[in-house]
């Protein structure tokens, strides 16, 4: 049995993928197939990167709209979770108090 990796490609290769098939016009499947990457991979990418030109650094690749979405809310969930947590024992703490006092 052999171990195949994941090809992992740089941000460079996918900032130039996702541009070349913004400016060539072809299709997604074209592209993939000429660069010789895995079927739906662009489109993957276009849903979860966004190019940002910026005039210091040049163009980069940074989360789209919806993918720091996602991110803020994953976020917001964790954090409610702990609140939600140091709610249950501040109300234990508060029970145990109130019964040593009475």
């Amino acid at each position: 049995m052999s171990d195949r990796g994941y090809k992992t490609y740089t941000e460079e290769f996918k900032r130039e993928a996702l541009g070349f098939m913004k400016s060539s016009g072809k299709s997604a499947g074209q592209v993939e197939r000429e660069l010789g990457i895995t079927a739906g991979m662009l489109m993957k990418w276009q849903k979860k990167y966004q190019i940002v030109v910026d005039e210091k650094e040049g163009a980069k690749l940074e989360p789209s709209d919806l993918e720091a979405a996602r991110r803020e809310i994953q976020r917001l969930q964790r954090e409610l979770k702990e609140t939600a947590e140091e709610r249950e024992i501040l109300k234990k703490v508060v029970n145990i108090f109130s019964r040593k006092s009475a």
